[in-house]
Formats: structure tokens, C-alpha cells, sequence
């Protein structure tokens, strides 16, 4: 990952040296249960624990025998004695590989969960914020009827809640060991040796491997990732879409100093939005590769490796960052109450006709009949730009079925957001689970 896009805690976690480090940290883990079986004492344990490593050394040796976990055996092994002999005993590459990428991915999604926390932290502050911000509620990209702005981020904060119980689900999926030799049978030690060393490592245990973790439960993680990155996506364009000249409900916030165009000074890009929505793209792609490597060839090929050694870096170092920015750019984003209150004017209270509507038919008339009296008179109000009020008490037909009290309730916004409270009850009172 470029570092444009990367947060330093990810590339920590992706580093080759916290690689081999966690490689370093399962070859001890099966080394103490050899000794709890057996095969060697306590003072020859305490020796493996001093073995260490340079990634100078590590590529130098790679260089020549073109395997990075042999390469890693011999630099540790050239800082040990006679000991060296119990490395890898019994193992296979990927025991090691997939294993120590259950380390790396637990503690990656530890950081995942906190960016989703956050997040919504900002979504629920936002959501009572502008609970009682009237806006217009837009289907099809057309004014429609009155809502809450609040409601948006309320939205927004139960999706988040149902995805990161998607993501928790998926990451505990990942965050497994195998430790099951060549093929998978255990040929060289035996499941109680996998027990000790996983028990070891905090990590449970596949139920059945090959000589490799099934690569669903991967694809399905960065599936979840993939979700995450259409979430945000979804919110990004709603943004956009909102900071247009013609609408103007929010925007971006603009640092001093920033500039939003190089030809035209005047500019204030929603840039922010716009590169959560580019990325969101890349993490999708990343979801194509990740089911392309379920499918391996007998007990084990290794073409998911390279894909992985991409991917799996890459998407949650993606995600990572993706969260942090819109989490600052949601905190800070400028809304315009004055706009909103103007877009709802836009359209000559015609926002009101299924309102009135009812009204019509709650006096008698035929349900298809009344609807074309006010489509009509609502598309009049539109073309003529006179407010469908001004229309209705011209009328000589709904000017007598239709009061001005009446009209006085039939045009009050607050009717339309009278169950608001009842949604956010429903949202931020229920559990987790719900």
C-alpha cells in the first residue's frame, strides 16, 4: 500500500519485521509444546527463546534459496547452538504462514473495530445534533417529502451496527491456527501438539485443514471489508450530492490554506467524499481476488499467496484509513440550515400532496378521483411556480371541501416528522444484537 494511504499502526502491523516476528512467535509456541511432550527439556527451551533476526540477513539468504520461510529458519537458526535442530520440527511452511497471519489479523482487526466505534460515536452526536433539523427528503433524486436531517446519520449509525457485527463475525474467522503438517493429518506430531501451541498463541484451532486455512474464511472477511468500504461509499455520495451548488446543505470543511482547484480559485471540492468513493472501488476488486483463491488445487497450491500477500495488507490498511478520514470529515462537516429550509420551499408546497390527498379521501372522495385532482394541481403549482395553497383556495371544488384550518394542518411540517423520536428510541435504546 502506498503510504498516501496508509496509517503507521497499519504499517506496523504489515511490516516484514512484525511478520517475522509473529513467525518467530508461533515456531516458540510449537517449541514449548515439544518440550511439554517431551522431546526436550526446559533449559533447551529457554535457549530457543533467544533466537533472533535481521531482515538484512533474512533477504540476503533469500536471495539464494528463494523461499522466504526458509530463508527466515536459517537467519534465526545461525543465532542459536545445536538447539537450531528443534526449529520447524515437524512443520510445514504454511503451519507457520497461516498461523502467524491469525496473529497479524487479530491485532489489525482490533484497530478495524475501534475505527467502527468511532465512527459511530461521530454518527450518533450528528444524529441528536440535527434531530431537529427539518430537510427534504429526496427519492429518485426528486423532492419528495419533509424529514429529519438527524434521521441521515441515525441511518447511517444502524448500518454501521449491522456491519460491524458482519465484520466481528468474519474476523473471528480469520483469527484461527493450524498447526496440521504436510497434508493436514498430522503425520509428523499430533493434534495435541496443535492444542499446546495454539493454547500458547491465545488462538483456536481449525476443526480440519489441508496444509492450508480454507481460503472462504478469508474471502468472506474481505468481503466484510468490502461491505464496510460500500458503506462509506454510500454515505460519500449522499455528501457529494448535498454539497452540489444547486443544493447546498452541506460541505466539506476547508482548511485554511487548502485550495480546491488549480485553474479556479473559487472552488471547494467535497474531495473527501470523493476519494472515500475511489477507494471503495479498489477494496471491492480486492473482494474478486480473495473468492478467486478458494478454489486451490488438491491439499495446497500457492497461488493464493501472492494474491494475499497484496490483498490482505492492502484492503485492511485501505479500510483503516478510509474510516479515520470520513470519521474526521463527518466530524467537521459544515451544514446549512438556512439552505435546507429554502430547498424546502423549492417546489411550492406541492412535498404536501400526499397529505392532502388523504385529506380528500377522509372527506368522501374515490381514491383515483382525488389523485388526479391533485397530481394536476400539483404539477400546475410546478409550472407555474404558484404554491399548490394559493391553487387549492382558487379551486371551487377543494376551496369548500378544505378549510383554512384544515389547510393550516395539512401544511405544517411538523406533522411529517411527529415519529422521529420513535426511531431514535428504536435505534439508540436497542442492544447490540438487535
Amino acid at each position: 500500500m502506498i503510504k498516501r494511504y496508509q496509517r503507521p499502526i497499519m504499517r506496523k502491523l504489515w511490516s516484514d519485521e512484525h511478520k517475522f516476528n509473529r513467525y518467530l512467535d508461533v515456531e516458540k509456541a510449537v517449541c514449548w509444546a515439544w518440550m511439554k511432550l517431551g522431546l526436550f527439556d526446559s533449559i533447551t527451551y529457554e535457549k530457543i527463546l533467544k533466537a533472533s533476526f535481521t531482515l538484512q540477513r533474512i533477504e540476503a539468504i533469500e536471495q539464494e534459496v528463494r523461499h522466504d520461510v526458509i530463508a527466515f529458519l536459517e537467519a534465526i537458526g545461525e543465532t542459536l547452538g545445536d538447539e537450531r535442530k528443534y526449529l520447524h520440527y515437524g512443520l510445514t511452511s504454511t503451519d507457520v504462514v497461516d498461523t502467524a497471519h491469525a496473529l497479524i489479523l487479530r491485532d489489525v482487526n482490533r484497530v478495524i473495530e475501534a475505527d467502527i466505534e468511532a465512527i459511530m460515536e461521530v454518527l450518533k452526536e450528528k444524529a441528536y445534533a440535527y434531530k431537529d433539523q427539518l430537510s427534504i427528503g429526496r427519492t429518485h433524486g426528486i423532492h419528495a417529502e419533509i424529514t429529519s436531517f438527524g434521521l441521515k446519520f441515525v441511518l447511517w449509525y444502524e448500518d454501521f451496527r449491522r456491519l460491524k457485527s458482519f465484520f466481528t463475525r468474519a474476523a473471528r474467522g480469520v483469527e484461527v491456527g493450524m498447526i496440521s503438517g504436510a497434508v493436514g493429518n498430522y503425520s509428523a506430531h499430533s493434534p495435541e501438539l496443535e492444542k499446546l501451541a495454539l493454547r500458547r498463541l491465545d488462538l483456536p484451532a481449525t476443526k480440519v485443514s489441508t496444509q492450508v486455512l480454507q481460503r472462504d474464511r478469508h474471502a468472506n472477511y474481505v468481503a466484510q471489508l468490502a461491505l464496510l468500504g460500500s458503506q462509506l461509499e454510500k454515505m460519500a455520495i449522499e455528501i457529494r450530492h448535498l454539497s452540489k451548488t444547486e443544493v447546498g446543505e452541506v460541505e466539506e470543511a476547508f482548511s485554511k490554506g487548502q485550495k480546491g482547484s488549480s485553474a479556479m480559485p473559487h472552488k471547494r471540492n467535497p474531495i473527501s467524499s470523493e476519494n472515500i468513493s475511489g477507494l471503495s472501488r479498489v477494496i471491492r476488486g480486492y473482494m474478486l481476488s480473495t473468492y478467486e483463491n478458494i478454489a486451490l488445487w488438491h491439499e495446497r497450491d500457492i497461488s493464493h499467496s501472492s494474491v494475499e500477500r497484496i490483498v490482505l495488507s492492502d484492503a485492511t490498511t485501505l479500510i483503516d484509513y478510509m474510516l479515520k478520514r470520513f470519521t474526521e470529515t463527518l466530524k467537521h462537516l459544515v451544514i446549512n440550515a438556512v439552505r435546507m429550509n429554502k430547498n424546502i420551499e423549492l417546489t411550492h408546497g406541492v412535498i404536501h400532496a400526499e397529505r392532502i390527498l388523504h385529506a380528500l379521501i377522509d372527506d368522501g372522495f374515490d381514491r383515483a378521483k382525488a389523485y388526479a385532482i391533485i397530481q394536476k394541481i400539483s404539477h400546475d403549482a410546478l409550472e407555474q411556480e404558484i404554491h399548490i395553497r394559493k391553487l387549492i383556495e382558487q379551486d371551487p371544488v377543494l376551496s369548500t371541501r378544505l378549510s383554512t384550518r384544515e389547510l393550516d394542518r395539512l401544511f405544517d411540517p411538523k406533522h411529517d416528522v411527529r415519529h422521529v423520536q420513535a426511531i431514535y428510541e428504536r435505534v439508540f435504546e436497542a442492544s447490540d444484537d438487535a
